[in-house]
């Protein structure tokens, strides 16, 4: 081996040997987190978060909803899903479910039409490519041929989830999964101004408080039952299905979790994403 194929095969060691680290601390500071007081009630869904498709821990938080409250019709809708690989439902289609995403940049839409092509061809997934704005949505949900009740809605648009959720009369999901802005602290109720065609433009203006979509929730017979280890995603059931599956008071100041956006780096394992298809044996 000569003396620049050293250096090189040094240097991937020493990335490899740093991108563990970064694996271990986050795993570390999430034992350690979940190790508090705070969530050592079982019913509290930040113990049953973890990764597979999903960004953070959501993968396992929504897998712990649905073993508490069943599924319906195992029908989703999400928006704001990048190239697929990388959200709330990704799992969800390859354990069988059926639904639509619908997403805005062209590049996105081209790698899920590569990386999802088979489940595309069988119909258990619909694709839209099309900006999200109040007044679209639930044109775009409908020509789809989705209505009614579904089992799970995920939104995450980076600027106007507050108002597109207030917006959706379509669909009545039975659990609704939404960013939040946790640097907007309880008990601030607050959102960005509606602007169709706005963006998050990596500041911290954008979406709204926890507590702002929480009083939205409750308007629409939600309740918010947490949120995820990150600080990114609240989650809320429809009232009529919570019973005594959660933690109470379902309030924001309850299930608040501070901004946390270091388990960005968390992996599900070593190789890239790939959601199959699988075979279920």
């Amino acid at each position: 081996m000569d003396a620049n194929s050293q250096i090189g095969f040094a240097l991937n060691h020493i990335a490899n040997f740093n991108a563990a680290m970064v694996q271990m601390n986050l795993h570390r500071f999430w034992a350690e987190t979940l190790a508090q007081p705070r969530y050592a009630d079982p019913k509290r869904l930040l113990r049953h978060g973890f990764k597979v498709y999903s960004q953070h821990d959501e993968d396992g938080i929504i897998q712990e909803i649905f073993r508490r409250i069943g599924t319906s019709n195992r029908t989703f809708v999400e928006f704001g899903v990048e190239t697929g690989v990388e959200c709330n439902t990704a799992k969800l289609l390859i354990e069988g479910w059926r639904g639509l995403w619908i997403e805005a940049n062209a590049q996105g839409c081209k790698s899920i039409t590569a990386m999802f092509d088979p489940f595309l061809k069988d119909g258990r997934l619909a694709l839209k490519q099309s900006l999200v704005t109040a007044e679209s949505i639930n044109t775009l949900i409908r020509s789809a041929d989705v209505g009614g009740e579904i089992d799970l809605l995920s939104i995450d648009i980076d600027f106007n989830d507050y108002w597109v959720w207030k917006a959706i009369e379509v669909v009545k999901p039975r659990v609704v999964v939404i960013e939040y802005n946790a640097g907007l602290h309880p008990p601030l109720s607050l959102t960005v101004p509606y602007q169709p065609n706005a963006a998050g433009d990596g500041s911290n203006f954008f979406g709204a408080s926890l507590e702002a979509l929480v009083r939205l929730g409750r308007s629409k017979g939600y309740r918010v039952v947490g949120c995820n280890i990150s600080g990114s995603n609240a989650f809320f059931v429809r009232a009529d299905l919570c019973a005594d599956h959660f933690i109470e008071p379902a309030t924001s100041e309850e299930h608040y979790e501070p901004p946390r956006h270091f388990f960005s780096f968390l992996l599900a394992g070593p190789q890239a994403p790939k959601p199959g298809p699988y075979v279920a044996v």
